[in-house]
């Protein structure tokens, strides 16, 4: 076991050296890295989802119905919260470590020889994409559920190709993609195979547009969101909701969802629209509500107490339309409360907009700074905050020391708000003590 140890550590190590927030555009290397592998994507089918929020939420509940109907599911997410196992799901459960590094090993000639061949780094998500299909092949999937890293035209999940491409809504967020909504929407439109099904949040404006010409383009048939399947109703439960979903068969489904939020009821809706649509008719009322009662989706909405029982609410939003999400469910479920924000955030974020948005939710705030070469500091989140008008507790660059603090100020009759990017509900889980993600 030590030996398996010191082993996992070491290919973690040597995966991490591939500087995971590098993000290179374009299918050259992972396309040359999954011929050499003999291209695993084809051993099985695939779900593809993008959009600009709400991702792995919806993939994990395509996962839980797809589970619930009987199919054998990998899972490939991004970023972990806690541990890089968690990116990669076979049933629901995140890979071994020995099959992890068996993966990793067996990737490593297969790597050397597209370095070799092109003169350029396979990046960290590449080689972790790569990673994903081999496992997947390996475990002999019916189906991988695939989230894009960025984007979706030139990222590496890319390589798939999906019988149903799920299009969340779209909205500015990495620059990289485009300066409107319309050309990031044509970004994301990119994971559309030829005569696939598309699932789509995307009701009006330029996305819509966008998505639906590239559809028309590929011969592949559109389901929208509130035209073809959507939310009829949802209310408020002690563990999440209850929603009334219309399918894209017509048939309705009422199913209770343990997670919090009216954006979930939206992923919920894409997720059985996407189910539906890969199973190519209607699914058993019984399977539907017992894959939606499974699901989790930790760090978005997530509620986590300290040891001195000051409720914690982990939530991911990294963007500014995110931010609005967190504003309106801090609304609806915790308006009467105290709140304590501990905030970190990625440098490269529209940190302004995002801090404006969430200022009126919070009454103080500590800044901090999660694990990433990305992060902002705590001096430039703080100058930040003040200029929103917000009174900054603290400045604490360790994020479970700031989650002490925070909570501290709240006291067991408020609470803290942990929030900014993923990474940052990642660190304050491990310090919480929060199972594997």
């Amino acid at each position: 076991m030590a030996t398996l140890t010191r082993h996992y550590e070491q290919a973690i190590t040597d995966l991490f050296n591939r500087r995971p927030e590098l993000m290179v555009p374009g299918l050259r290397r992972i396309e040359a890295l999954a011929f050499s592998m003999g291209e695993p994507q084809r051993a099985f089918a695939s779900i593809h989802l993008t959009g600009t929020n709400g991702k792995t939420s919806t993939a994990r509940m395509i996962t839980a119905l797809l589970m619930a109907t009987g199919v054998w599911v990998g899972t490939y997410t991004s970023p972990h919260l806690q541990d890089v196992r968690e990116r990669f799901r076979i049933d629901g459960e995140p890979l071994d470590i020995d099959d992890l590094v068996a993966g990793l090993d067996a990737l490593g000639p297969h790597i050397e020889r597209v370095e070799q061949a092109t003169g350029e780094m396979v990046t960290f998500f590449e080689a972790a994409t790569a990673l994903c299909l081999w496992a997947f092949a390996r475990a002999r999937i019916d189906t991988g559920v695939v989230e894009v890293g960025m984007g979706g035209r030139f990222d590496a999940t890319n390589v798939v190709d999906a019988r149903v491409a799920v299009i969340g809504q779209v909205q500015l967020d990495h620059p990289q993609l485009g300066a409107t909504v319309g050309e990031v929407a044509w970004e994301k439109a990119g994971i559309i195979a030829e005569g696939a099904t598309v699932v789509s949040a995307n009701t009006g404006g330029e996305p819509a547009v966008v998505i639906a010409r590239e559809a028309a383009k590929r011969g592949a048939a559109l389901q929208l969101l509130d035209r073809d399947f959507g939310v009829l109703a949802r209310t408020l439960t002690p563990s999440g909701q209850r929603v009334c979903l219309r399918g894209i068969d017509g048939h309705d489904h009422t199913v209770g969802l343990p997670l919090h939020g009216a954006h979930q009821a939206v992923n919920a809706a894409c997720a059985l629209a996407a189910v539906q649509a890969y199973h190519g008719g209607p699914l058993e009322a019984a399977a539907v509500r017992a894959g939606f009662a499974s699901v989790r989706s930790p760090g978005r909405l997530e509620l986590l107490f300290t040891a001195t029982g000051v409720p914690v609410l982990l939530d991911g939003a990294h963007n500014p339309a995110a931010a609005r999400v967190l504003a309106r469910a801090l609304h609806e479920l915790h308006g009467d409360r105290r709140r304590v924000a501990v905030l970190g955030v990625m440098s490269d974020k529209d940190i302004a907009t995002m801090v404006d948005v969430l200022a009126p939710t919070v009454d103080e705030v500590v800044v901090t700074t999660p694990d990433s070469p990305r992060a902002a500091s705590v001096e430039q989140l703080a100058a930040v905050c003040r200029a929103a008008g917000l009174t900054v507790a603290a400045g604490i660059a360790d994020v479970g020391t700031a989650v002490r603090a925070a909570a501290d100020r709240a006291g067991r009759h408020g609470m803290v708000v942990v929030t900014g990017s993923l990474y940052t509900v990642g660190d304050a889980r491990a310090a919480l003590g929060g199972e594997l993600a």
